[in-house]
């Protein structure tokens, strides 16, 4: 029986973005050319490709898991609420917002409509989802090649560590970078962090331990830079 959106007797949609991935681009020309990827089925719904945003020479990759419904609308990666949290957070912590190049681990957004209404409801990438985008994560890195690289969330952290990744295990610390589909990257730090969403969800009382807890992880990554 063919899955939905797939004809009776055709090939299933491969889930690797690795074959849209010009060898020796630039990020101007990683960018276009993601525009154009099928890598994974979520191009199908998706508005658009949001691919990462920043200069090839930013110090810190903050990494975020896919873009929400106002990054496919713009384009951009963390243009919504929690993009405003989590820049508030970076000045904050003591990094030049600047010296960053935002990004997620998955470039389209993946999402189910809502019951009632014109909604859509973020849903969380899979890790086939994931590890079928990695391709980008892994050219972005080589061309930006920062100091360090800050996860945001749980998406983002299973994206460099795998499916056992836990946030709650390994934030705030300094930890050596994993190699990205085979890349190693030498004399690149890694510090992993709550989403800023993580904020926005939590109630009156949690809110501000929540955004403290994000910035004084921010603080290690500032910290890091030589």
């Amino acid at each position: 029986m063919a899955r939905a959106g797939q004809a009776d007797g055709a090939e299933p949609e491969p889930y690797d973005a690795g074959p849209f991935v010009p060898a020796g681009g630039d990020l101007r020309a990683l960018r276009e050319a993601a525009a154009g990827c099928r890598g994974c089925p979520l191009h199908r719904a998706a508005g658009q490709t949001v691919f990462g945003s920043g200069d090839a020479s930013a110090r810190v990759v903050l990494l975020g898991e896919q873009p929400g419904d106002q990054e496919d609308r713009q384009g951009r990666p963390f243009v919504g609420p929690a993009g405003g949290v989590l820049m508030r957070a970076v000045d904050e912590a003591g990094i030049d917002p600047a010296l960053t190049y935002v990004t997620n681990a998955v470039k389209h957004f993946k999402f189910e409509p809502s019951p009632r209404g014109k909604r859509r409801i973020h849903k969380a990438p899979n890790l086939r989802e994931i590890s079928a985008c990695k391709p980008w994560l892994a050219a972005e890195l080589r061309l930006v090649g920062p100091e360090v690289v800050v996860t945001l969330g749980a998406t983002a952290g299973k994206a460099l560590f795998g499916s056992s990744f836990r946030v709650a295990e390994k934030r705030g610390a300094a930890l050596p970078m994993p190699p990205v589909d085979g890349q190693e990257s030498p004399g690149t730090a890694l510090v992993a962090t709550i989403h800023p969403s993580a904020v926005l969800r939590a109630d009156d009382a949690g809110r501000a331990a929540a955004y403290a807890g994000l910035v004084s992880d921010l603080k290690v990554a500032a910290r890091l830079l030589t």
